[in-house]
């Protein structure tokens, strides 16, 4: 079965995906269960709220292992706010071990704030969470959910936590928050949003349906 598969584990922003699909005509299939999803080619993994929480309900699901097989297998799989951030190894909300698909950490903003920028995080200039629209810069070559997107288009994004990979080629593109926020994520068939695409307009569905043309 040729569709996407939406991963439904009780820590996810399920409702404004679904609407987000529909709108494009994109077919796919909303299940809590992974046997459900094992014959889509392709996986969206949404999330918002607690790492701890979320990594908690992927085990308790089946759907830790099953995103673990989907990546070894070269499904590509779209991580979701929540979900762009536990697809890495640890989280240090909660101090959570999760996925490992990808190398590297997640941080609380005021943990970096060494490497900030001004207006600085630190003289509060910037409130975390990071809540509202911000505009992207490109990174470390092109990516296929970026296909025919400006430099500098605006996505909403909603986070207290930031992306730290260990290879920072992974970076396709970053948004200015006091430091450069990692917002696109690529390794090979794994590919992330720090930001909510679904809630950001036209150019939001526009990586859905890049997306889905993979």
């Amino acid at each position: 079965m040729f569709m996407i598969g939406i991963i439904d584990y009780n820590a996810g922003n399920i409702t404004s995906v679904e609407r987000a699909l529909k709108k494009l005509g994109i077919d796919f299939i909303l299940s809590k269960k992974p046997e459900e999803l094992k014959n889509c080619d392709k996986l969206i993994f949404p999330g918002v709220g607690d790492a701890a929480y979320a990594m908690q309900q992927l085990k308790q699901t089946g759907f830790d292992i099953f995103l673990k097989k989907a990546a070894s297998d070269g499904i590509p799989v779209l991580g979701i706010c929540l979900g762009s951030q536990i697809i890495f190894d640890w989280s240090e909300e909660g101090e959570t071990e999760c996925l490992g698909l990808i190398k590297g950490k997640i941080r609380y903003f005021y943990s970096i704030k060494e490497k900030l920028t001004e207006p600085a995080l630190n003289n509060q200039e910037l409130k975390v969470p990071q809540i509202g629209f911000n505009d992207l810069t490109y990174r470390h070559g092109s990516c296929p959910i970026l296909k025919d997107i400006p430099e500098h288009s605006d996505f909403y994004f909603v986070h207290s936590y930031v992306i730290c990979p260990e290879d920072e080629n992974v970076i396709k593109a970053t948004a200015d928050y006091g430091i450069q926020v990692p917002a696109v994520i690529q390794q090979g068939n794994l590919y992330a949003c720090q930001f909510h695409p679904e809630k950001s307009g036209e150019t939001g569905l526009k990586i859905l349906k890049n997306f889905n043309e993979l």
